[in-house]
């Protein structure tokens, strides 16, 4: 076993250690100390648990790929190994050391990154290559990055300064950087591509306004106010799948939902309202104001909200669209799954409708609690029930896997991964079941 230091459990409450939505955001991957289970949630009322894996406990990174068999997990015990599964056939496809601890992951359908403090990592998912190492980035302790899932506009973008909201965004295909993008003036906190890659979301370190940008020029599209009262940590932010709405969620009991949309000129003129007249004088007393008092009045602010039932735990959210309804899903470290719905025409509080159990603790038996719904709790998986699914017979796991490079250490600081070839075969995800094929909306 690797002898290395473990980064701090993000998260970590009552067995929760993290939790990530996946690129189609109706899948959901919680990492705990016993391991880590993969839900699917394709109706309000149920929530399937459709693996779980035991492979390794005190699972800090979990990130599956859509809804293919590709899952990667990072350890606390061992938190600078990556380990590739193919989980339906219960096999290790490989794993690789790296000289410092893995502090985030992202996939897409061409591209696995490895984020570390100070270093990137590219490789190519479909041979787990690495295509290219990016040394010496500005320090990134919490390793924000964001990869776009669009495997033609395959975008990365990761913090520029240390000091500054600065955005760099690097092209993981032809591997070079697009733009640099002056975002904001703390350092940034959070980082979302929309679907096609096509816009990016960003918020600083203090949490009140978050903007977007298009990709790969760069240009500011939107910028919305979260708040003025307090400084926040933003948690996650998610655009919907048409990209017509973000939400941002923070170590606050609101998660803010905000409409992109151009405001026209036109339509002030066409509705001689006392509002309108009003937003024209702002509008007006704005160019004789400061930059700042005139950039809030410019400021949007939320089209609906979301009161959750908890204060300062960890949660991330993601808007989806289940039953052919907006909903918005809510993953917190209280260990439960929150869905509620959402208006998409007036907007307004949210309500919730329904909530799952996503892990049970051994601390819970004794404690009283309210009778759940058979939906609630996860059902424990049965034996090689996914390896019976498999068009491909299953192989056992391996009882040696592909080390990137050495584990005494990892490669010294400067020096280059070397690259590999699979242990047997490449990664093979090409079929519909495997590799399901991406919207072009």
């Amino acid at each position: 076993m690797e002898s290395q230091d473990a980064p701090e459990s993000p998260g970590l409450h009552r067995g929760f250690i993290c939790a990530s939505f996946n690129q189609d955001t109706t899948s959901l991957s919680v990492g705990t100390k016993t391991g880590y289970r993969l839900f699917s949630v394709t109706a309000v009322d149920k929530l399937e648990c459709i693996h779980e894996g035991a492979e390794c406990p005190d699972i800090y990174i979990v990130e599956r790929l859509f809804s293919s068999s590709l899952v990667v997990v990072v350890s606390l015990s061992m938190p600078r190994r990556m380990n590739v599964y193919h989980f339906k056939k219960g096999t290790e496809i490989c794993n690789y050391s790296y000289s410092n601890n893995i502090l985030s992951v992202r996939l897409n359908r061409q591209r696995l990154v490895v984020c570390l403090e100070e270093s990137i990592y590219i490789h190519n998912i479909r041979d787990m290559k690495l295509l290219k190492t990016l040394l010496n980035t500005p320090v990134n302790p919490s390793g924000l990055c964001a990869l776009s899932v669009n495997q033609s506009n395959s975008y990365l973008a990761y913090p520029g300064s240390a000091t500054m909201g600065e955005i760099t965004i690097y092209d993981a295909n032809n591997l070079s950087t697009v733009t640099l993008i002056q975002a904001h003036d703390s350092p940034l906190a959070a980082l979302t591509f929309n679907a096609s890659g096509s816009k990016l979301a960003s918020a600083s370190e203090k949490g009140t306004v978050i903007r977007v940008f298009s990709i790969p020029e760069g240009q500011k599209l939107f910028e919305f106010r979260r708040g003025m009262k307090r400084y926040v940590s933003i948690s996650s932010l998610s655009f919907s799948a048409d990209a017509q709405f973000l939400c941002a969620s923070s170590n606050t009991e609101t998660v803010h939902i905000f409409k992109l949309e151009q405001h026209s000129p036109s339509q002030d003129e066409e509705s001689p309202t006392w509002s309108a007249y009003v937003g024209k004088m702002f509008t007006a007393a704005s160019t004789y104001l400061p930059t700042h008092v005139s950039d809030m009045m410019h400021q949007d602010r939320a089209f609906a909200t979301v009161r959750l039932n908890m204060f300062g735990l960890k949660n991330i959210c993601a808007l989806a669209t289940i039953q052919k309804l907006p909903r918005l899903l809510a993953a917190s470290s209280d260990g439960f799954l929150y869905i509620y719905n959402v208006d998409p025409q007036d907007g307004g509080e949210c309500v919730l409708v329904q909530k799952h159990r996503l892990f049970e603790t051994s601390g819970e038996q004794d404690e009283p609690e309210e009778e759940e719904s058979p939906e609630d709790v996860c059902p424990q998986p049965a034996s090689q029930s996914y390896a019976a699914t498999v068009a491909l017979p299953s192989t056992p796991p391996s009882s040696t896997t592909l080390i990137g490079y050495s584990e005494d250490g990892g490669a010294q600081k400067g020096e280059v991964i070397p690259e590999h070839e699979l242990a047997e075969s490449p990664i093979c995800l090409d079929d519909e079941n495997e590799f399901p094929p991406v919207s072009s909306n």
